[in-house]
This record gives C-alpha cells, structure tokens and sequence, in this order.
C-alpha cells in the first residue's frame, strides 16, 4: 500500500490526481495493456524478420495490402461475438485464442527453420503470410477490445489524466518484453527463434486470469459507464448484425474524422518503414535482424515512456483534446521534411522510432477519449472497423504507393530509385498533413461539445 500510495503522489504532476481507488484501477488496467503491447511488439518484429527470411522484403508491401482484406472476415467474425457475448467473455475467447495459435505457429516455424529445403519452400512461403496475417489481427482485435472496455468503464474527468497512465504502464511492456524475449534464443546460443514463440503464448493465455482479478478487485463505482442525454434516441437508430459497425462508421463524420487521424499517421510511417526494413536487411540476418528489430521496438517505446513521464498527457488534460489532436499534423509535417533530407538507416530509425513514440503518447490517448460519448456499438463494433480501416487501411494504403518502389530503382538504379521514392513520398505527406490539420480541428470541437452538453456524438 505504501508503494502505491508514493506513486499516486509522483504521478499527480504528471497525469493529474487520482484517488486511491482509481488509481488501483488504471495501474492494473496499465499492467494489462502492457502485457498486450509487449506481446505485440514481440510478435510483431519476428513476424517482420521471419516474413523477410521465409518470403523476402520484396513482399511486404504486398502482404501489408492484403491484410486489409482478410481483416474484414476477422471483423466480422468479432462482431459475431459482441452480439452474442459480454465484453469480457470476449476479451477471455479472443486471449486464449490467439495465445494456443502462437504456440502451434512456434512449433510450425521450429520445424520449418530445421528442415528449410527446396522441398519446403512453398511450406515456408505459405508459413510466412499466414503469420503475417495473424499478427495483424492480434494486434486490431485485442488492442481495440481492451480499449472498448476502458472507455466503457471510465467517464471523460477520469480518462484525461487516467488513459495517459495506461498508456505510460504499456510502452515499459513495450519497452522490456520485445527485447528480452526477442534477445533470448540468441542468448541461448539457439538458432530458431521459436522460444519467444513460446513466451509469447504463455502471456497471451496469462491475460485471461489478469482481467478476471482486475474485474474482481475494482470497485463498481470506478466500472461506470458514460451515457449521453440522448443516448437512447441515438441507440434506437442503430441495428444489429454483422456490418453495424461498418454501417455507423460510413454514416457519421465524427466516426470518420477518428478513422482519419488513425489512418494519417500511419499512412506517413508505412512508407517511412519500407525504407527502414529494407536498409536494416542490408546490414542484419537471422537472428541478428529479429534482435536489431527487437531494439527498434523496445526505442520506440522508451522514447513514448520518456514522452508520457515528462508530462506530454498534459497537453490532453490541460489544453483538452482538440490541443492533441492539432499538435499531431504539426509534428508530422516535420518528419517528413527530415524524411525528404536524409534516408541512412541510423536517421531512419530515429525518425520511425520518434514518430511512432509521439503517434502513441499524444495521439494515441487523445483518440481512446473521443469514443466515450459514444454509444455501446460505436465502442466495441465501430471501433473495430476503424482500427482496421484506420492503422491497418494506412498500411494497406501506404504499401500501395511503396509499390512503386521497386519499379523506380528497376528504371533508375537501387540508390537514385529510394531517392526519388522518398521525393514523391515526402510531397504526399505534406498533402496528408495539411487535410490532417481540417479533421483534428473538426473532431476536437465535437468531442468538446458532446461532453459540455452530456450527449453522446453518435
């Protein structure tokens, strides 16, 4: 109890004053959205490194525009089990879920690395895109579903200053689990990395039992609900059935101006990335890539740590919402002026690592508050569809234009090909900033609105 009440006093000045209470509830809260990070990242970069090593880097923006697709059936499904189950039975399905795949697709990559031949290259070819497509749904489902939960238990007061603590708690699991898990079987001296495979499973299935005691253990008056004065009259208008949530997205501008600054930053570092991943190909393999990309996961989340510690969620708090949202484009358009100038993987890493870091500090907290005056289906189908036409679009969108990568160094040669890549990549960041400036004005004077007068926007 001492511990905790020494850490409520530190974070006053950076997040806001909690009570004892509350705060208990966004510690645990934080404690879980870090494992889910952590195991993200974990994932994520030996998903990047084994597509490169079983497929090729050459693939990637293709992959990329094909998780879009295959996403939809995955909503869809998703959505199935909101109609038919509560938010936690979900949460428990969708973690014991993909906690048993990660351990089938650790065995299948063991086998597939120890008898890599020309009579499994198809195997390992398949093996990669599935595992791709994989990760790219752990990563929608289970980031939306916690942060659906948390805006349908937390009221705006309590978010502001709570949601920046949560997020502050997941980049430590962004920042220690990628790089100790990633880093183990080289440490080992083993030469799969099917171990953090197998690490990984376990922490995806540890997360069944977390949420339980978190629901347990916080009382119900910090489990409250937002709901708006005319919250029945917009509920009233809403269906059930698969595509609600696409249907509701399609039919609101709140809705899409969310899916916007979603889908702006990402669109920016999806092309900044494909610079990044094949340079860091150039110089690293095997393990030494899964590890060099485990650093690069565990950055960008120190750098998002250093950001919150140093009071960045005061921004939120203090200036409100529409003071984040704003500030975003703005830092944005100053990346890709230094994207322009310089393209060494040492820049590169830097700038991905920072934008990445201020995307989820400032950005990333400022965009879960704008759900909570919202209605039930907004948060837990709506919600869905936007993380994936955002974050996921982006990237499909983005690998779009990096496709024309390859063609300009076929025409132009490997080094003048990038150059020329990074020219016309940089004017279209500038157009997406600028139309991003528009939305982040448009969102912050709904949300302010909706929350002044105790309605919900949707």
């Amino acid at each position: 109890m001492g511990i905790i009440f020494l850490l409520q006093k530190c974070a006053k000045p950076l997040f806001g004053e909690f009570l004892l209470e509350e705060f208990k509830k966004f510690l645990r809260m934080g404690f879980i959205f870090a494992l889910i990070i952590g195991t993200f990242w974990t994932v994520g970069t030996l998903r990047n490194a084994l597509f490169m090593t079983f497929v090729g880097a050459a693939h990637m923006p293709y992959a990329k525009a094909i998780s879009l697709f295959f996403l939809i059936p995955v909503i869809i499904g998703y959505t199935k089990l909101v109609d038919k189950y509560r938010r936690e039975k979900i949460f428990y399905i969708l973690a014991s879920g993909f906690g048993i795949a990660t351990l089938i697709f650790g065995l299948l990559f063991a086998y597939a690395l120890t008898h890599f031949n020309s009579l499994f290259v198809s195997f390992s070819f398949g093996l990669g895109y599935a595992f791709y497509l994989f990760v790219e749904s752990y990563g929608l489902l289970m980031v939306a579903l916690f942060w659906a939960i948390a805006s349908d238990i937390t009221l705006p007061e309590s978010a502001k200053k709570g949601f920046s603590l949560v997020v502050a708690i997941g980049q430590l699991g962004g920042i220690f689990i990628p790089y100790f898990i990633n880093s183990l079987p080289r440490r080992l001296g083993l030469e799969t990395s099917a171990l953090s495979l197998y690490i990984a499973a376990f922490i995806m299935l540890a997360l069944v039992f977390l949420l339980k005691d978190f629901f347990k253990k916080t009382p119900k008056e910090f489990l409250v609900s937002y709901h708006g004065k005319n919250e029945k009259v917009e509920e009233k208008k809403e269906e059930t059935g698969f595509f609600e949530g696409l249907r509701l997205l399609v039919t609101h501008k709140y809705l899409l101006g969310i899916s916007a600054v979603i889908l702006f930053p990402e669109i920016i570092s999806t092309i900044f990335d494909v610079h990044f991943n094949s340079l860091a190909a150039q110089h690293y393999s095997g393990v030494h890539l899964v590890e060099y990309l485990g650093i690069y996961g565990s950055s960008v989340n120190i750098i998002s740590f250093t950001f919150l510690i140093c009071g960045i969620g005061n921004v939120a708090r203090l200036l409100g919402v529409g003071a984040a949202l704003l500030l975003m484009p703005i830092i944005y358009g100053g990346a890709v002026c230094g994207f322009m100038m310089l393209n060494s993987l040492n820049f590169l890493f830097c700038l991905m690592a920072s934008s990445k870091a201020i995307n989820y500090a400032l950005n990333g907290p400022a965009i879960k508050q704008l759900y909570i005056p919202t209605t039930h289906n907004v948060r837990f189908k709506s919600q869905a569809w936007i993380e994936s036409f955002g974050a996921r679009g982006a990237k499909g969108f983005g690998s779009m234009f990096n496709m024309l990568l390859g063609p300009l160094q076929k025409d132009l040669g490997e080094v003048l090909g990038r150059a020329r890549h990074a020219l016309l990549a940089s004017y279209f960041g500038f157009a997406v900033v600028f139309v991003w400036i528009f939305v982040a004005i448009f969102l912050g004077k709904k949300y302010k609105k909706a929350i002044d007068e105790k309605n919900v926007v949707c």
